[in-house]
């Protein structure tokens, strides 16, 4: 067919090389990363998430929780294993066969990310009674843990940005992917997110890489916490450049209020309104109307 021998010649142009996979080691699986997701939400939150537990012993439920770290600890190494290869072979410009350093750096990796689990586990909870707190819709925690698309997104966060930090690769991105399509709320795992936080509603949230959020923070659904653009022609920002704004302790923006730029700073306990444009800095504990557009001095 045509189309077939267009497309292999296409597969052969050195301009989108990156856009091929072809005769190289296996690439981070989108279904085994989705199941690492959910075999951590099950050591988190046994009972609501993974298979049902029905009455155990003490020691039956010890086994049981072994036996799930221990399947974990399995396929988040592979999954670690496979980005980290995967981008040495791209430094690299070659494809080799399996790499010792690589699994070294993987089975680290994953034994780090599980020691930090209780730790994570506890943050979520701070996560959760923030959210119990602030809705009065809310009837329990247990509602939230079936029923709220944003903490189940602030919960993955936590998971992913913990697996970056740890050194992971890819992974961390494509678990909060997962639940941006689950839930419509878009949070990069390098943003720095502090204690008891809330997201209500949360559909169409986006909090960029270098977002900084303080303690006690709270965020409608449609909030944009972006980037200003790149001007046509420019170079991209370095890596690890301050691009999208801080907001500190008990801060509250409400729908589709939009703030952008890396020196954008909403000052503690200030509020934002609903559709809101704001590129400059807002005042400890300052109003901002839903109406109002304030933007940097020129």
């Amino acid at each position: 067919m045509a189309v077939a021998d267009e497309l292999l010649a296409a597969y052969l142009d050195p301009e989108a090389k990156e856009m091929q996979h072809i005769g190289s080691y296996e690439l981070p699986s989108a279904t085994d990363v989705e199941l690492v997701v959910e075999q951590c939400r099950a050591l988190m939150f046994p009972g609501y998430a993974g298979p049902d537990i029905g009455r155990l012993p003490a020691d039956g439920l010890r086994a049981l929780v072994s036996a799930r770290v221990s399947a974990l600890r399995e396929i988040l190494q592979r999954q670690v294993y496979r980005a980290l290869h995967h981008k040495r072979q791209q430094h690299l410009g070659r494809s080799d066969l399996e790499c010792v350093d690589c699994g070294h750096r993987a089975d680290a990796i994953a034994d780090r990310f599980l020691a930090r689990l209780p730790t994570l586990r506890a943050a979520v909870r701070a996560d959760l009674r923030a959210a119990y707190e602030a809705d009065p819709a809310a009837t329990g925690v247990d509602e939230i843990l079936l029923c709220y698309p944003g903490s189940y997104a602030i919960t993955v966060y936590r998971l992913a940005h913990a697996l970056l930090q740890e050194g992971a690769l890819v992974v961390p991105r494509m678990m909060t992917e997962i639940a941006h399509r689950r839930t419509g709320v878009d949070l990069h795992p390098g943003a720095e997110i502090g204690a008891a936080f809330f997201i209500d509603h949360g559909t169409g949230v986006v909090i960029g890489e270098t977002t900084k959020i303080g303690d006690r923070v709270r965020i409608y659904q449609g909030v944009t916490l972006g980037a200003l653009s790149v001007p046509q022609g420019e170079a991209r920002p370095a890596h690890g450049l301050r691009r999208h704004p801080t907001l500190e302790d008990d801060v509250v923006i409400y729908a589709n209020a939009t703030i952008l730029g890396g020196d954008t700073v909403i000052g503690r306990g200030a509020v934002v309104g609903g559709n809101a444009f704001v590129t400059s800095s807002v005042a400890p504990g300052a109003r901002v109307s839903g109406a109002a557009t304030r933007t940097a001095a020129k």
